[in-house]
């Protein structure tokens, strides 16, 4: 991408088609032999800098970009007065958790803390914990400053 284009138009993920496999296995297997256990960070921020990359004006927005890159289903299920608390489902989420890879969701992380943190003005991190058992990942944001 060019420097002119610094921002993705939101309408190009509807252009882009993929069943998933290839990018998983670059993602699971590719960049842990190549980083090792550099590759959690280095997901979590290829997940923030991705999201200064799409015009983010609402949490609808965030939502209708986790669903088109193929991540999953993303809800709101808490807010506190530090900290937002997201769930991600879907049958895709499901099928990761169940794949016999080590999975893992610090691009989601990654990309939903910078998301909010684009959208409230608060510097943000962002932790996950993952239920396999419900197949659903939950994301908690937290405001730093």
């Amino acid at each position: 991408m060019s420097k002119e284009q610094d921002t993705l138009d939101n309408s190009l993920l509807t252009n882009l088609q993929s069943t998933g496999a290839g990018y998983d296995i670059l993602r699971y297997i590719g960049l842990p032999e190549i980083f090792g256990s550099e590759s959690d960070t280095l997901l979590y921020f290829m997940g923030r800098n991705l999201a200064r990359k799409f015009a983010l004006e609402s949490m609808e927005d965030i939502y209708d970009i986790v669903e088109k890159l193929g991540w999953g289903k993303l809800e709101l299920v808490k807010e506190k007065k530090n900290e937002l608390v997201f769930q991600l489902m879907a049958d895709s989420v499901a099928q990761r958790l169940q794949a016999p890879l080590n999975t893992d969701f610090r691009l989601e992380a990654g990309f939903l803390a910078e998301a909010v943190q684009r959208l409230v003005g608060h510097e943000c991190e962002c932790t996950e914990d993952i239920h396999r058992k419900v197949h659903q990942v939950q994301f908690n944001i937290m405001y730093t400053k």
